[in-house]
């Protein structure tokens, strides 16, 4: 029933100091300077002195049902497992289809979420696929949103690549206005997330959204923003402009890719140019597949990646971009969880909100995980 992590370094991700956190369920209960154990019945208590504690991590962007295929059937990825996830301090996920929305689908996605969720994840999807016109559960964007309890928004909607289906403005407009109407109905965040490809022209969807309709910015996020150095100083122009961006773990600079850019130098010029973080988010893109094309357009490699990659790259950014605790681990914790809009359970550790935390060593090394209050 109760979990007290005694002497802990608590970053709520905002620095709290030295702290107790009480664990009632699935719940934080309390968090003070010192809480006294024989208060409580039953208290399992944990050592965390030496010990620094973080929110649970949050990934808006994981191939729950696994991706791949754009080489044939031997390229697709296997399906993620809540354990794999779990021990790399990620709480959190939000399930989507990628180039495979057929023999991947939303009934397979929707049960795969719930397979997570009892495994000891809380989970949330997306609708839809690359694909436009968007396939959806129940027959339309809006219906999803508001009668599928786990459905947050639609995505990833894909411009600008060789998978994508080449859809206008007009049907990229209707798309957005029927998430930012179901949000409006059910409550939920309605985000349109957006797979940008190698073409630097995809972000100029997102600025004919801003400036050609009425949809407000919190409904738009493009991911992979930082694919290359062009594609990622045309999304820190939008980012100026009160626009929201997710970055992709996993692009690391080398010499068969020399233009993208990796998250924690691009969270560095976010720092060096002085703009705000609190439009940034960072997704692994875990269980999805990483293809490489030939000129004409063929599958010659194909790999994935884990959900690893998401801590990896923020505690990189932490010791050796000089990106401040709170700023780094805001990113993939508080800033994910508004860009939901589950911040009422999500996303910081306050009482009152689900008993969801990361316990690292000194070194930044995960030590434990605990979610909705049980300990992995």
């Amino acid at each position: 029933m109760f979990k007290l992590l005694k002497d802990a370094t608590v970053y709520s991700p905002e620095y709290l100091g030295k702290k107790d956190i009480l664990f009632c369920f699935d719940k934080v209960a309390l968090i003070e300077d010192n809480i006294n154990p024989t208060a409580f019945k039953g208290v399992d208590i944990v050592n965390c002195d030496g010990k620094i504690v973080f929110p649970g991590f949050i990934d808006l962007h994981v191939h729950i049902t696994g991706g791949g295929g754009e080489g044939g059937f031997t390229t697709r990825t296997e399906e993620a497992k809540a354990a794999d996830i779990l021990k790399y301090g990620i709480t959190t996920v939000v399930g989507v289809l990628g180039a495979d929305g057929v023999t991947r689908n939303m009934p397979n996605l929707y049960a795969k979420a719930r397979q997570l969720e009892l495994e000891g994840l809380s989970t949330y999807i997306y609708t839809g696929s690359y694909q436009v016109p968007v396939i959806t559960l129940t027959g339309s964007v809006q219906n999803d949103m508001v009668f599928v309890d786990k459905v947050i928004g639609v995505g990833e909607i894909c411009l600008a690549d060789s998978r994508a289906f080449e859809p206008s403005f007009d049907e990229i407009s209707r798309i957005a206005a029927q998430t930012r109407n179901g949000a409006i109905i059910s409550g939920k965040a309605g985000l349109v997330h957006f797979h940008l490809g190698l073409g630097e022209s995809a972000m100029e969807y997102m600025f004919r959204l801003s400036n050609e309709t009425f949809i407000p910015k919190q409904h738009i996020l493009p991911t992979h923003v930082n694919r290359t150095k062009g594609l990622f100083n045309r999304a820190l122009e939008y980012l100026k402009q009160g626009g929201n961006i997710d970055l992709t773990a996993g692009f690391i600079p080398s010499d068969s890719d020399p233009e993208c850019v990796a998250t924690y130098d691009a969270l560095r010029t976010i720092q060096d140019s002085n703009l705000d973080f609190s439009g940034i988010t960072i997704s692994s893109d875990a269980y999805g597949s990483v293809p490489t094309f030939d000129e004409n357009g063929n599958v010659v490699s194909s790999e994935t990646v884990s959900c690893k990659i998401l801590f990896d790259e923020v505690r990189t950014a932490i010791k050796y971009r000089g990106i401040p605790v709170e700023t780094a681990i805001g990113i993939i914790t508080k800033n994910a969880a508004q860009r939901l809009k589950i911040d009422d359970k999500k996303g910081t550790l306050q009482v009152g909100k689900d008993a969801d935390c990361v316990i690292c060593d000194s070194g930044l090394n995960i030590v434990n995980v605990i979610a909705k209050g049980k300990m992995y």
